[in-house]
């Protein structure tokens, strides 16, 4: 499938490119300044159209419906309104085209029998830049010690694109199986990247977002302009052992979770002239889906937010399922869980280790804060900004430390205290740095997070109230001298973070699926877009990137179906205490654990479909959501360990209602089924878990809600 205004290839310059593609931007728009006239054409905008039934990915006979079939029905279709030619042409995840359409002829096929679904194109976020963590967070993925998993598999990124140079992504030994007979390729464009068998496919999708809208700066190619895209497929599949530095810093060496993982990337995010315009045009994003379906990725990682609702997106991914790819995507960050089909792993975020330090003052309590330098300072005079500015700089300049406010004379071989505001937190050390100083302390003045960044120099960030502690102490002890102690990472109990998306148990569904980790996540970006080759990433685009990993990793293992890996991936998470399923799901993410389930709950991929058509056809999901009228609910699970296990159940956690199991405990072979119901009595709402223990240690957690 080609699109409109890139037939012909990429080799034109940017100028062309612009040319060909002027007509899709301007009709994905409407034309609010256009003088209305009786002679004026109506306006136009882009929609998206889903045909009744499946793409072939979905359909049973490949030989009744084919790519040829559904463009011509798609034709009939169009003719019948006097639509023009599609932008984009869907035939693998769905039955669909992206057409410039009048609002009266969007109103037409919306009635029209053969039609699933019109909606309108819309832009939408990537799941990243959630706020800050109130405290200091650690600086590696999920499962960053990890050197092996994932050989053979293809994980598949609709993101912001990405830029593969480097070792992090360089073609490594024991990759896997070859990948010969699959629709692999690097699109060319501007500085394309280059397939080089770790990176086996990047493609490009702007008609939606349109070509016009893009910022000057960005490429017209798969190449990743903003990092988000770039940070993903570190966390997901950077290859293993690769050195962090930083400046003069050394972190640690990084791994991917499934380090020996192919990707596939599919760029259909991009970076506008002002960055509220950014996002993932639905148009797009859906070309991507679809495309990457056709290509035949084992697990496909979406990092977009979206509506609470199953919408053209959402259908594109059903055939993605269908087509037996592990499906992984964002729950989003503004408290409403996105992606609410039970065909999507749907991921929170989670927060937990925290990355600290500490100012050592003579004769006084140390101060706890954030800090990423891992070496320590030699004791130095402690200074604040205001008491070194430079002759031109004003008072506030030189207390928030703004760039060219230090006096070097005052600042050099010591510690600067500067005041959080003005500037970016990272500009401030650099100021220091430029001005001779060995060290930085980042006080907050007014009620914030504090972060571990990537400074030029030795930095600990203090909250507000250690900040005034620390301010006072120097006023009574001027010229005194300080250090900056690193002290380590702390692994407190996980937290849901308070703006990762929650559920809705009235979908009977229950979302998120689990939860990873997402606060201030390490990943590799473009030299481009931070001056660094490394920076922190949070929101639940950071644990969406880990749990497709963890997905790559069980299919390569086990070959598991995309299906079983889902389950296996929820049902072995650990608890969130005092939270509930409704913002948990299953739990935290536990990538070994998940190598070993225990159970899974399995079943064919065409009851999603059947599930869609008719709310009423019961769904095997690794998870029960009970109505009010209800007081049963039966599951079906599978043996997928090597030997013959018995295995018991309780229920935990629910205190207002009485739940139960029948049978209590189940004896299964390898490979054989077994089925359970979930009794309840009482009244009131309540969630829990039914926790089926194997006797080879195995722990299967399934959530249960009780409306």
């Amino acid at each position: 499938m080609r699109r409109a205004g890139r037939r012909h290839g990429r080799r034109a310059s940017r100028l062309a490119v612009l040319v060909a593609l002027a007509a899709t931007a301007l009709a994905g728009l409407s034309a609010p300044g256009r003088a209305a006239s009786e002679s004026a054409e109506p306006a136009t905008a882009l929609y998206l159209v889903t045909l009744a039934g499946p793409g072939t990915a979905g359909d049973p006979d490949a030989d009744r419906l084919t790519p040829a079939t559904m463009r011509a029905r798609q034709d009939r279709l169009l003719r019948r309104v006097g639509a023009a030619e599609p932008v984009y042409r869907w035939t693998t995840a769905l039955n669909g085209v992206a057409v410039a359409l009048t609002a009266a002829q969007a109103d037409a096929l919306a009635e029209d029998p053969g039609v699933a679904l019109v909606e309108r194109n819309a832009v939408r976020r990537l799941t990243a830049s959630a706020p800050r963590p109130a405290g200091p967070t650690a600086a590696g993925p999920a499962a960053s010690r990890r050197t092996t998993g994932g050989a053979g598999a293809v994980i598949g990124l609709v993101d912001s694109g990405i830029a593969p140079e480097g070792p992090l992504f360089a073609r490594v030994p024991q990759l896997g199986r070859g990948l010969a007979g699959r629709g692999w390729a690097c699109e060319s464009g501007e500085a394309a990247p280059v397939c080089n068998g770790k990176l086996v496919s990047a493609r490009w999708y702007v008609d939606g977002f349109g070509a016009g809208r893009v910022r000057d700066a960005s490429h017209l190619s798969a190449r990743d302009d903003d990092g988000h895209g770039t940070q993903m497929a570190a966390v997901a599949a950077g290859n293993a052992g690769v050195d962090v530095r930083v400046h003069d810093l050394r972190l640690e060496r990084y791994s991917g979770v499934a380090p020996r993982a192919r990707l596939a990337v599919y760029k259909a995010c991009w970076s506008a002239p002002d960055p509220v315009d950014d996002g993932c045009a639905t148009a797009d994003v859906v070309a991507a889906v679809d495309q990457a379906t056709r290509d035949g990725v084992d697990v496909l990682g979406l990092a977009v937010d979206g509506p609470p609702r199953i919408d053209t997106v959402e259908l594109a991914l059903l055939g993605a399922a269908e087509a037996d790819i592990a499906v992984v995507a964002a729950a989003g960050n503004d408290g409403s869980a996105a992606h609410r089909s039970p065909w999507v792993t749907t991921v929170g975020g989670a927060l937990g280790e925290r990355r600290r330090g500490t100012v050592v003052l003579p004769g006084a309590p140390d101060l706890e804060g954030a800090m990423i330098a891992t070496r320590p300072t030699s004791p130095a005079r402690l200074v604040r900004g205001a008491s070194a500015r430079t002759t031109e700089a004003s008072q506030r300049q030189a207390r928030t430390c703004t760039p060219g406010s230090l006096d070097a004379a005052a600042v050099g071989g010591r510690l600067v205290v500067c005041e959080r505001g003005g500037v970016g937190r990272v500009d401030k050390s650099e100021a220091v740095a430029l001005a001779g100083g060995v060290g930085m302390v980042l006080v907050n003045v007014r009620p914030g997070s504090i972060d571990a960044d990537f400074h030029r120099v030795p930095t600990v960030h203090l909250d507000r109230a250690a900040g005034r502690v620390l301010l006072r102490w120097l006023a009574g002890h001027p010229g005194s001298r300080a250090s900056l102690r690193p002290a380590g990472v702390t692994r407190g109990p996980a937290r849901v973070a308070p703006w990762s998306g929650a559920g809705d148990a009235a979908t009977g569904l229950v979302k998120p699926d689990l939860v990873a980790p997402a606060g201030g996540v390490l990943g590799a970006v473009p030299p481009s877009v931070a001056g660094l080759r490394w920076d922190f990433v949070t929101g639940t685009s950071a644990a969406t990137a880990a749990v497709s990993g963890a997905a790559a990793v069980l299919r390569a293992r086990h070959g598991w179906s995309a299906v079983a890996t889902r389950s296996a991936l929820a049902t072995t998470a650990s608890e969130v205490r005092r939270t509930p399923v409704t913002r948990a799901g299953s739990g935290l993410l536990r990538p070994s654990a998940a190598e070993r389930p225990g159970l899974v709950h399995d079943q064919d991929p065409a009851a999603y479909r059947a599930w869609w058509e008719d709310r009423r056809r019961l769904l095997n999901t690794p998870s029960v959501v009970m109505g009010p009228s209800q007081r049963a609910v039966t599951r079906t699970v599978t043996n997928v360990g090597r030997r013959t296990f018995y295995f018991s159940s309780s229920a935990r956690g629910f205190t207002r209602r009485h739940v139960w199991i029948t049978p209590a405990a189940l004896r299964l072979q390898p490979g054989e089924t077994g089925t359970y119901t979930v009794h309840t009595a009482g009244r009131g709402s309540d969630d829990g878990h039914l926790v089926w223990r194997g006797a080879g240690g195995t722990e299967t957690r399934v959530p249960i809600i009780l409306r």
